[in-house]
């Protein structure tokens, strides 16, 4: 079991920059493939990028890579993504999730956050 709490979503000027952070819970943290995802108003949640249990592989979208960044420090519990160029159509609200399969995150994971809500407008 893992437990999952996003932050540092907010309210960010096109073009400007987030990081947002997950922490984990439990002493296994370091086993498990982490991902983010995100939903927009009406549409579906969808993939935004994942990071193996060492850090060793990642994954992006297309609509985000060269702009976002996946990184992890397992001592510490922790999951980040680095949004940067960020566009009006990055407005969602992003989740952290967590699977034990580095293949598998980035489709079904198996843990969940609660969301943090990114807005980027003018």
């Amino acid at each position: 079991q893992v437990q999952l709490v996003e932050s540092g979503g907010g309210l960010v000027q096109p073009g400007g920059s987030l990081r947002l952070s997950c922490r984990a819970s439990g002493r296994t943290f370091s086993s498990y493939a982490m991902g983010w995802f995100r939903q927009a108003p009406g549409k579906e949640r969808e993939f935004v990028a994942a990071i193996s249990w060492n850090g060793g592989s990642t994954s992006y979208a297309d609509s985000v890579k060269g702009r976002f960044t996946i990184s992890r420090v397992n001592v510490k519990n922790m999951m980040y993504l680095q949004m940067n160029s960020l566009k009006p159509e990055d407005t969602a609200v992003y989740y952290c999730a967590a699977d034990a399969v580095f293949s598998t995150v980035a489709a079904a994971p198996d843990y969940w956050g609660q969301g943090t809500q990114v807005t980027v407008s003018s």
